[in-house]
């Protein structure tokens, strides 16, 4: 069975890429203080607009899915689930919610993987969730000729309770140990999670939820207003080809984890980057949401959508973008690219 130890982990891992990544991590968390000085109901309306993000974006992943309208039913609770797709965005608004509600009081434990686990599946019936793989599974990938091949086979169903203990174990023992920067021990957690999958089902998203509990609790409150699930959907094919990399000659521990550890900071600094611009817009610039769409532009090279607007400026609603758009159009500041449903603005150039 393949074993864990982050604390005497090799120093080949630490690349100059990877530490760099880590510097402008502290530094936005160093930064992070600024931001939260935001007023409450542009950081209320963030989290919200998050969670309606990170729920349907990491079930999308997964290939589960419902209309938008729904989705922001099932997130606020106004609405009870319809079918299996729904019960399992419903899961995953539950368990969503207890990480960011109680996320300093959640260890990293089996038995805490369990229940949240647990109540992921919870709208699913008695017995859905909550338990290990029963039996052995195969990570597959389809070509695009159909041809269906397996391209990683997990730690079995025998060896997954004791494989997820010395995980949890080594997490632990290296977080406190602090040889190194719990981001790095982070992520060779998220990759050894995916490696050993010990659920029968769940197992994409349960380690973004656990991705998302350690980013707390190593102090970085980003993935509370970002969602870090959306970014991660947004670069879907570069997260597989990162975990493709780092799961090479994993059984027999000789696999590279700097792929995907790369890949997640990256993620990580990608979120910081979002969250700043959102609250410094109206924090630092003090900027009407009109002039915040401008700004969009300012700072946007390629040509920006009526969704993409109202992704970035969240708190701005729609018919204040429709607004912008129209004003920043007459004044010729944005020309408008193609039409109906192709419909996107880009920045005259001077």
């Amino acid at each position: 069975m393949r074993t864990f130890d982050y604390v005497r982990a090799p120093r080949k891992w630490l690349t100059p890429e990877v530490s760099n990544l880590i510097a402008s991590l502290h530094e936005c968390r160093g930064k992070q203080a600024l931001y939260l000085r935001a007023t409450p109901d542009v950081l209320d309306t963030l989290l919200e607009i998050a969670k309606i993000q990170s729920t349907a974006a990491s079930n999308r992943i997964e290939g589960i899915s419902t209309t938008d309208a729904r989705i922001r039913a099932l997130v606020g609770g106004s609405t009870a689930p319809r079918n299996r797709d729904e019960k399992e965005i419903a899961g995953y608004r539950d368990v969503l919610a207890t990480i960011h509600e109680a996320h300093e009081a959640i260890p990293l434990r089996p038995g805490v993987i369990l229940q949240l686990h647990r109540d992921l599946c919870g709208h699913l019936g008695p017995g859905a969730g909550g338990h290990w793989k029963v039996s052995d599974n195969v990570i597959a990938e389809t070509d695009a000729l159909g041809r269906r091949a397996v391209r990683f086979r997990p730690a079995s169903a025998f060896e997954t309770p004791a494989a997820v203990e010395s995980l949890c174990d080594a997490t632990n023992a290296a977080l406190e140990d602090r040889t190194f920067d719990p981001l790095l021990v982070l992520s060779l957690f998220v990759l050894d999670f995916l490696c050993i999958h010990p659920f029968d089902d769940g197992n994409g998203r349960m380690s973004r939820l656990l991705t998302l509990l350690l980013f707390y609790r190593a102090g970085y409150v980003a993935g509370r207003y970002v969602s870090l699930e959306k970014t991660i959907e947004e670069s879907k094919e570069t997260y597989y080809e990162a975990l493709r990399a780092s799961s090479e000659g994993w059984h027999a521990g000789r696999n590279d984890p700097v792929p995907f550890a790369r890949y997640l900071l990256g993620t990580f600094l990608k979120a910081y980057s979002v969250f700043e611009d959102r609250v410094s817009d109206v924090l630092v610039a003090k900027a009407s949401k009109e002039e915040r769409v401008r700004l969009l532009f300012e700072r946007t090279v390629a040509p920006l959508s009526k969704r993409q607007i109202l992704d970035a400026c969240p708190d701005v609603s729609a018919i204040t973008v429709k607004r912008a758009l129209a004003s920043l159009l007459a004044a010729g500041f944005i020309r408008k690219l193609g039409a109906g449903r192709a419909t996107s603005y880009a920045k005259t150039a001077p």
